[in-house]
């Protein structure tokens, strides 16, 4: 007790503070850097992707592609802006790749990260299809991405996911992750990258440049047609993200070549 020491010991400064114990440290350092981030990616990626199969689950015919583009597209923004100084924000595979790349995400953390969002996208479309009317859900395959019908309309599907989700990656990387370019908007920069993204690419390839969006509604309506595009074509852009900035436009940290003196 306080009122049990001497004037000796205060005077002398001599009472010390108990600290906690090393053990709960690292417990805590343990949690937060590892189990805590995938438990937001999952929680992220699950809210977006049911925000984003409920708009498209729900969509009128006299809005087009205007409510999916604005749904996604302020979900992502809102769940980047609330966790994502948890995991970085990104509830996407492919964001995941390309912030590896650029050095904002550790390769042990990769894998995680993936199965976290892959997880959340399921339990998202799980959860639009459990508040959904069966008719409309059916009517919707799902939110499952139904635009390429034939295999003549593959080449320019692929090529339109690459350059969308150049887009997307693009702005999470130079945004959040490049220190030169951050700023304070990021969150919601990335969000209306996704509404210009599905706004001008919904018709070619229904733009989803991310695979956890196309695999969550996939396996809860068992539509596989033309999957493999909505991986591809993400990946290969994270690849050419990770490209660009690591050799030309990332600031003198990230930037592999010519970093002067």
């Amino acid at each position: 007790m306080f009122t049990e020491l001497s004037m000796c010991d205060l005077e002398s400064g001599s009472v010390k503070v108990k600290e906690p114990s090393n053990r709960g440290r690292c417990h805590g350092c343990w949690y937060e850097r590892l189990v805590q981030p995938c438990l937001v990616e999952l929680l992220g990626s699950a809210l977006f992707v049911f925000i984003g199969c409920l708009s498209v689950i729900e969509n009128g015919p006299d809005t087009g592609r205007l409510q999916p583009a604005l749904a996604h597209g302020l979900a992502l923004g809102l769940v980047i802006a609330t966790l994502g100084n948890i995991s970085g924000g990104h509830f996407n595979p492919a964001v995941s790749l390309a912030a590896m790349l650029v050095g904002g995400l550790k390769l042990t953390m990769l894998f995680p990260y993936w199965i976290s969002q892959l997880c959340g996208g399921l339990i998202g479309a799980a959860l639009a299809k459990a508040v959904s009317p069966e008719e409309r859900f059916w009517n919707a395959t799902g939110a499952a991405f139904v635009t390429v019908q034939e295999s003549e309309q593959v080449a320019g599907a692929v090529v339109a996911e690459i350059i969308l989700t150049t887009l997307l990656v693009l702005t999470v990387c130079m945004g959040a992750i490049n220190e030169k370019t951050l700023g304070p908007l990021a969150p919601f920069c990335i969000g209306f990258s996704v509404t210009v993204d599905i706004l001008a690419g919904g018709a070619v390839s229904g733009a989803c440049m991310n695979p956890a969006r196309a695999f969550g509604p996939a396996m809860v309506a068992n539509h596989w047609d033309f999957h493999w595009i909505y991986w591809l074509g993400p990946f290969l852009a994270s690849l050419l993200v990770g490209v660009l900035i690591r050799f030309f436009i990332g600031d003198a940290k990230i930037r592999l070549i010519l970093k002067g003196r």
